[in-house]
């Protein structure tokens, strides 16, 4: 069983905690003006990094909170953790933040429409 830090009620089994997708997605400033094509990419596209990736999760058996995380992908291992509207953490290991990373609402609409071609 691995063990999920909740930054409120500290380290907790991972069966009390849900997941919640990928963190820092910014929602559209103008949400009606977006077209269907769009707002389905703000809705359903996310990235899928293989390695530290950010992420939004709920501790739903304990406090009922929701923070982000910093978790490994590759090893599920959660590097940080820390409140919504936190700031990302910066790791000892030199690693870029999630948030350091380009938008993926913008990388995916590109390769959309390259694919539509």
């Amino acid at each position: 069983m691995q063990l999920i830090e909740c930054p409120w009620c500290g380290p907790r089994e991972e069966i009390e905690f849900s997941y919640g997708g990928e963190a820092h997605v910014p929602y559209p400033a103008e949400p009606a003006a977006l077209d269907d094509t769009e707002w389905a990419h703000y809705v359903f596209f996310r990235s899928n990094t293989k390695g530290l990736f950010a992420e939004r999760w709920v501790h739903s058996v304990g406090c009922r909170r929701w923070f982000n995380a910093l978790r490994d992908t590759v090893t599920y291992r959660f590097a940080a953790v820390y409140p919504i509207g936190g700031t990302v953490p910066a790791l000892a290991t030199g690693e870029a933040a999630a948030s350091d990373a380009p938008d993926s609402t913008s990388l995916l609409s590109a390769e959309f429409e390259s694919a539509a071609r």
